[in-house]
């Protein structure tokens, strides 16, 4: 069956998986965005510094990159929905146990085990992703999943901080708990087992089955690659706050308008993107979206004083930039791999974007400064230029990536 334009269409099972996939994501999304909205919350009633609250955010992101790199020798030995099974109960465990939290030591325990688990999952899902769909489709799945991150600024963070108003912020994780229940029980009965990699016998080690993953010229391309990638998405993250509400004049109270307009249109934006990765060119795609990266990234990082229409209408277009590279790009770097190498490739890049975003964010913290806490961000126009420098390095590791497939996208 194919939809019109000759795109193949998804079965019933296929939309399923698909579904679960993204409502998963959702969850490992959200359980990390949530910790920043809440911090004014916990460093209040916790009674923890700035720089222990620090901690507490990055510590997830540094055990999510450890664990991806640990079990990524691993990761090609079992049924993928085993692995899927285990590692998202282990981060259902470590959310559950961050609601338990009453104190900043207990806290940042639960958060090196929720990024111990939850750092695995996203490579677990590609790779299944990959195993389950043709590469025809895998640009609308890859859109879908990625909404995720869409839909906790929509509806995540909202209702998040809404139950935290009113019933504490344990409450939140523990909203979180009950949907990772009700997604654990969806996989557990309707996901069939995800095994044909077995059947391609390996009799490498673990250790060994990693080494030559690392070592593979082929793959070191990709790797490159999908490190390029996050840092050009991630550099801007950290201060873009900051910068809207010192430089641009934007009000605390105007913020969560823009984040979640933003949402909004990626609800439309990534699935469109999606859609015409699996119709076009690739390669294509990413490169238009990624010249419409760097305009946007010159405008963005150079406003001024604006109204908030103005503000709104630039980091809508600059999130579609950003979409429009990140789709057809990780679309073509599921490919890299051999199916037998497909875990272990994707735990390790997994690894690299978690490693990689806090690569950026101490980049953009040695490039940005403010002289006090209410005055504008200096440099940030600096920070602009470097990256789209990333971007331009990122547009031609994607071309060779794309080379190195071109046989594989063409069939």
């Amino acid at each position: 069956m194919e939809e019109p334009g000759g795109i193949p269409k998804f079965s019933k099972y296929q939309a399923f998986v698909a579904a679960v996939l993204a409502l998963l994501q959702f969850t490992i999304v959200l359980d990390f965005v949530i910790i920043s909205p809440l911090g004014d919350i916990l460093m209040k009633q916790m009674q923890i510094s700035t720089a222990q609250f620090g901690w507490i955010v990055s510590s997830y992101a540094f055990s999510a990159g450890a664990s991806g790199i640990i079990t990524a020798g691993f990761a090609d030995k079992f049924d993928r929905k085993k692995l899927l099974l285990l590692f998202y109960t282990g981060f259902t465990v470590g959310t559950l146990l961050c609601g338990l939290a009453d104190s900043y030591v207990m806290l940042l325990v639960a958060r090196i085990i929720t990024g111990l688990f939850g750092g695995v999952i996203g490579s677990i899902s590609l790779a299944i992703v990959t195993d389950l769909f043709p590469i025809s489709q895998r640009g609308r799945v890859i859109g879908f999943i990625q909404m995720a991150f869409a839909g906790s600024q929509i509806l995540g963070i909202p209702i998040g901080i809404l139950v935290a108003n009113h019933w504490g912020w344990h409450a939140t994780f523990f909203m979180i708990v009950a949907l990772c229940i009700l997604i654990l029980a969806a996989v557990f009965m309707r996901m069939q087992a995800v095994d044909q990699h077995l059947k391609i016998r390996s009799e490498r080690s673990p250790l060994l089955h990693l080494w030559h993953t690392v070592i593979n010229p082929r793959y070191q391309v990709g790797f490159l690659a999908t490190a390029f990638l996050a840092i050009g998405g991630f550099m801007l993250m950290p201060f873009s706050s900051a910068f809207m509400v010192n430089n641009v004049g934007i009000s605390h109270e105007q913020l969560p308008l823009v984040f979640m307009l933003t949402g909004v249109s990626s609800v439309v934006v990534m699935p469109l993107v999606g859609r015409l990765s699996d119709r076009f060119d690739k390669f294509r795609i990413f490169a238009i979206g990624s010249v419409l990266a760097i305009v946007m990234v010159m405008v963005y990082t150079h406003m001024s004083r604006s109204p908030l229409w103005f503000m709104i209408l630039v980091n809508v277009i600059l999130f579609m930039g950003i979409m429009s590279r990140s789709i057809p790009a990780t679309a073509l770097n599921t490919s890299v791999p051999l199916a037998q190498d497909r875990g272990a490739y994707m735990s390790i890049t997994s690894s690299l974007q978690q490693m990689s975003g806090g690569i950026a964010a101490m980049i953009a913290g040695l490039i940005v400064q403010q002289r006090t806490p209410d005055a504008p961000l200096v440099h940030f126009d600096t920070l602009g230029y470097v990256v789209s420098v990333v971007i331009l390095v990122c547009i031609y590791l994607i071309y060779r990536v794309y080379r190195m497939l071109k046989p594989v996208v063409a069939g």
